[in-house]
Parts: C-alpha cells; sequence; structure tokens
C-alpha cells in the first residue's frame, strides 16, 4: 500500500487552471470510514462552484481537493464496519463539500455515504450518479408524491438531474413534459421517456400549460436551475401542487403559493456531508437507485469523459454549459 498519492486540489479560489495536480498522503478511514481506490469521479455545478468560490462555507479546507461523486473498489474498512469488504465496488458522495473529495487516487468517507455500485453499467459509468441522481430522487420522493397520470414539467430536461429527473416521473407513470432550448435537446428529452417537450425560448409559459396541462397547470414542476425559471414554476403550477427546486438563492414573489395553495420544496442533496449526520440516507437513496439502474428504469447519459489530468477543460465545459446529462472523469 503506498504512503502517498496523486491528488487534484485548489491552494485558492479562482478560473479552473487553480485546479492543479500534486502528491499528498494516502488518507487512513476512522472507524466509521471507508477508503476508496478511486475508479472514476464526475463533474457537477457544485464542484465548480466551490472552486470559484462563490460557496465558500461549503468547501472543504484549503488546499482542497474537490468532487463530490465516486466510483471504486472499498480499499480498507474502518473497525466499525461491517456494511462493505475490501474489494467491494461502490459509489457514493463521501466528501467533496465540507471535507475532502475524491479527485485524487483515494478517497475516505462514513460508510453511510456509499452503496454497492450498480452491477449493469461500467463501473466508471456509476460515478456520474451521485449528486444528480440523488438530487433528482428527493425531488421527486422526498418533496411531493408523483401519481399515476400526473402531468410533470422538467425544466433543464437534458441536463445533469434533468434527465434523471425525466426518467424517474416517466417510471412514476406521469406525463412528463419537458423544456429545452434546441430540437437536438427536445430529440434527447424525448429518448428519456418525455411525453411532450417545449422550447421554452418560443414559447409562453400560458401556451404550454394550455396544450400540457388542460389550462389548469402542472401537478409538479421539477426546476432543477431556479432563478428565472423559478419563478415561471409558480405560473406553470396548477392549484394544490408543487414547485420541486434545487435552487432557492434568488428573489421571488411566492403569493402563488398562498393564492393556489401549493407546496415548494427545496433539495439540498449534501447536506448529510455538511452536517456529518444522517450520512445513511445518502447510501440508502443510492441502494434504491442502483437497483433501479440494474432494472433499466435510470440509465446516466455520459456526454464527455475526461481523464484527472484534464479536469481542468472538464470545469472549463462545465462553467460553459454546453454539454448534456453529465461530464466523466476518470482516474486513468
Amino acid at each position: 500500500m503506498p504512503s502517498e498519492m496523486t491528488s487534484h486540489v485548489i491552494e485558492e479560489y479562482g478560473e479552473p487552471d487553480v485546479l492543479t495536480e500534486t502528491t499528498i498522503d494516502v488518507p487512513e478511514p476512522d472507524p466509521d470510514e471507508v477508503r476508496v481506490e478511486v475508479v472514476a469521479s464526475s463533474v457537477n455545478p457544485v464542484d465548480y462552484k466551490i472552486r470559484q468560490g462563490a460557496i465558500p462555507d461549503f468547501a472543504p479546507e484549503l488546499p482542497a481537493t474537490l468532487h463530490c461523486d465516486v466510483s471504486g473498489v472499498v480499499d480498507e474498512v474502518g473497525a466499525n464496519v461491517t456494511r462493505f469488504d475490501e474489494g467491494d465496488e461502490v459509489y457514493g458522495m463521501p466528501g467533496g463539500a465540507g471535507q475532502q473529495g475524491s479527485l485524487a487516487d483515494y478517497v475516505v468517507g462514513h460508510v453511510g455515504t456509499f452503496a454497492h455500485a450498480p452491477e449493469s453499467i461500467p463501473l466508471e459509468d456509476a460515478a456520474a450518479l451521485p449528486v444528480v441522481a440523488l438530487t433528482a430522487w428527493e425531488m421527486l420522493v422526498d418533496k411531493t408524491t408523483v401519481f399515476l397520470g400526473d402531468e410533470v414539467l422538467v425544466y433543464g430536461a437534458t441536463g445533469g438531474v434533468g434527465h434523471i429527473g425525466v426518467q424517474l416521473a416517466d417510471w412514476f407513470g406521469a406525463n412528463v413534459t419537458a423544456t429545452a432550448s434546441s430540437e437536438e435537446k427536445r430529440a434527447l428529452a424525448d429518448e428519456f421517456g418525455a411525453d411532450a417537450t417545449v422550447d421554452y425560448t418560443e414559447t409562453d409559459v400560458e401556451s404550454y400549460v394550455e396544450k400540457h396541462a388542460g389550462g389548469d397547470g402542472f401537478d409538479v414542476v421539477f426546476d432543477p436551475i431556479g432563478d428565472d425559471h423559478l419563478q415561471t414554476a409558480f405560473d406553470a403550477v396548477g392549484p394544490f401542487g408543487t414547485v420541486v427546486t434545487t435552487e432557492s438563492s434568488s428573489t421571488q414573489d411566492i403569493s402563488a403559493m398562498h393564492e393556489r395553495s401549493l407546496e415548494l420544496g427545496v433539495v439540498l442533496v449534501i447536506l448529510p456531508v455538511l452536517l456529518g449526520e444522517r450520512q445513511e440516507r445518502i447510501g440508502d437513496e443510492l441502494a434504491d437507485i442502483a437497483t433501479l439502474v440494474d432494472d433499466g428504469v435510470v440509465e446516466p447519459h455520459i456526454d464527455e469523459r475526461f481523464a484527472f489530468e484534464d479536469v481542468t477543460d472538464a470545469h472549463r465545459l462545465g462553467e460553459s454549459g454546453d454539454f448534456q446529462g453529465k461530464i466523466l472523469l476518470v482516474n486513468e
């Protein structure tokens, strides 16, 4: 077992080129932790927002190893761990926010932040799932209930969280309307399971509510984007409906919540890692998601693959928004 490993860290906040390759000590797992030899990670907005310095309260201590998602092989288990054995293939969300992340040869994390990886997809591809699949799951399961035949509107339907949201809503039996800004994206949303698609840049809210939700409004509006989309969600949702979102930092007029007896659910999926408690919910939900993957319900769409050494390019692509689904990072 080597005593040192390669890690990609930031010593200060800034542009993608602040990410540098260095050598650090291999971390030792505490009694309730596992150490995982990293096969892959992926890029999420939280990763580059931490790198930018936009959310310093979420950042690990500098110099920081970033990235929340991971897939890999258990290398060592802590004294109290019985859930996994050395050699198990796992995926999880052990760090990258609040504590050191997975952009390294090894990562340690609380045992509750991992689950056995899906068996039906390559282990490296499983690293595309944790943040986005957990977020979509908590939005549609924890924050609302989607019933058979419900009208569900999904914003950003080909993005990381959105493309999983479309697949889950379709599996729940909803009639899924997906928004996307280009013909290519709308075609991809169809592949994910959308029943109808809308070019939100050319179609006003009243028009697609009338066409796809009978004029009354959608039962659930799924918003992983926020800002202007969150305000539009209140216009698109019907009486007694629910808006679920990952963003609530912008100022909104929420008078519609009272006027139409609405519910608003906000998800911060990394909260158990930040708090250092209730981590088991991560692993339990990831176990359910792995079953859905193996049952053919959910599949991550990977747009681009980069080696860890090319993480700067991966971050630039992530910030540009010029991709669909997920950007994968492979520890070659």
